[in-house]
Order: C-alpha cells, then sequence, then structure tokens
C-alpha cells in the first residue's frame, strides 16, 4: 500500500464539499430508483411452491406469515464459495445472512416478512444456522421448482445449453446463484414484484457500506479475485489488527 497524500484541512474541506455533492446526487438517484422498482408491474403467480418450515410444510402464501409482503433471499446451499463437510452453506451467503436478523424485526413493523430459501433438507439448513447462530427463518425448497423458476438456480438441461441469469444469457450457469425475490400478496393472490442477482444483493450487505467509508475502502486490488477474503464471521484468523 502506497503513502496516501496529505494536506491542509482547508484542501480536506474543499476536496470533502465537493465529494459531497456527489453524494446527495447518488442519494437522489437510489430514491428515485427505489420509486422505479415499486412501480414495476406486478405478475401473479399461480403455480404452487412447497416448503418445509421449521412448523411444518407450508406453500408460498404461507411463508407471507399473515403479512402482504415477502422477501426472500436465495442462499447458495451444497454449492459456492469455500465449501466444508462440516459446513455446505457458501461462504459469501453467509456473509450476506450475517445481516439478516438484526433488520427482522424492523421490516415485520412495516409488513413485510423475510425467509432464505435453500435447495436442501431442512434438517441441514437449521444445524448450519446453529453453527452460525442465526435466528431468521429459512425454508426447504428442495423437490419445488422454486429457485429455478426464479432464476437461481439451474438444472442440469439449462446448465448444457444455457440460460438466463440476472436477466441475460449465461452459456453455462453453475448449479445454485444467489438472489432476492420479491411477493406481494393482494386480494389472496401471490404477485412476483421483483428480483435482484449477483452484485444487486450487495444492498443487503452492510459491511461493505462500512468498509467503503474506511480509508483503505474495500482494499480487494492485488487479491486473486475480488471475494477472497471473504470469510465465515468465525473464521477470521488476526481479525486485521496489524498497522500500516
Amino acid at each position: 500500500m502506497t503513502n496516501h497524500k496529505t494536506g491542509t484541512r482547508e484542501e480536506w474541506l474543499a476536496a470533502r464539499l465537493e465529494l459531497l455533492k456527489a453524494e446527495k446526487e447518488l442519494t437522489r438517484l437510489s430514491d428515485e430508483l427505489a420509486r422505479r422498482r415499486q412501480e414495476l408491474p406486478w405478475v401473479r403467480v399461480d403455480k404452487e411452491y412447497r416448503f418445509e418450515t421449521d412448523e411444518g410444510n407450508a406453500s408460498l402464501t404461507d411463508l407471507f406469515g399473515g403479512r402482504s409482503q415477502l422477501l426472500v433471499y436465495h442462499f447458495m446451499f451444497g454449492y459456492g464459495f469455500r465449501l466444508t463437510d462440516e459446513r455446505r452453506g457458501c461462504t459469501g451467503c453467509s456473509l450476506v445472512a450475517d445481516h439478516f436478523d438484526g433488520v427482522i424485526p424492523h421490516l415485520n413493523g412495516r409488513d413485510i416478512t423475510f425467509v432464505c430459501a435453500s435447495i436442501a433438507p431442512l434438517q441441514e439448513l437449521q444445524d448450519y444456522k446453529r453453527q452460525m447462530g442465526w435466528r431468521f427463518p429459512w425454508v426447504s425448497s428442495l423437490g419445488s421448482d422454486f429457485n429455478y423458476d426464479f432464476g437461481a438456480a439451474f438444472t442440469e438441461e439449462q446448465r448444457r445449453n444455457g440460460a438466463d441469469y440476472n436477466f441475460r444469457q449465461v452459456d453455462e450457469p453453475e448449479p445454485q446463484k444467489e438472489g432476492m425475490s420479491v411477493f406481494a400478496l393482494q386480494d389472496g393472490a401471490v404477485h412476483h414484484t421483483y428480483s435482484t442477482y449477483a452484485r444487486g444483493v450487495e444492498a443487503l450487505m452492510g459491511t461493505y457500506q462500512f468498509l467503503d467509508l474506511a480509508p483503505w475502502g474495500r482494499n480487494e486490488d492485488g487479491l486473486e479475485f475480488l471475494q477472497a477474503w471473504w470469510r465465515r464471521h468465525d473464521e477470521y484468523a488476526n481479525q486485521g489488527t496489524g498497522a500500516r
């Protein structure tokens, strides 16, 4: 890491005020994108999906839990980054999931239910959830087309012939990918309102927002690949205590 330039307080303030203009513009643009996201047409979901939950077998409607809005994170399990025999949850999805528990009461207070869904036996999900110390609802979509139909998993045929991921054609999609799908319940019918994938799920990762405020930022230059630093929350060896 090269030494960063230094300057006077006056130079810092002038540069900071210029940056503030760009930050405010980004905030306004983010507000506009949120408005456009909410204006997307809703698509009625008539297909029946079944899930295994802590409370038993459930439909997609059941997952709303009496609320009118549902967020579903597609958690990669049995496939993904840094799996071991003991830990079958993707490390990247695990980093994302570390942000879920604290926000759920606030979502519930705004008539929104949040769950994770994975293509794995419920018992395996429950075991990993205990290992990681999480409390959020996690359902099994094993045996259902749910993750496949909403663009976060791909059949053998799709992997051979190509399929759409993140709204573009991918010649050789992986078996599973991360993503978020959003639903609304209106007049007893479920509607699909939004989905996002790939870097779209960074919006769920407060860790990145904190890193972007830090002096060295995400500090990913020189890594084998950008996500090479990712670990599960109990796997960071030295917690980065060295001074520069």
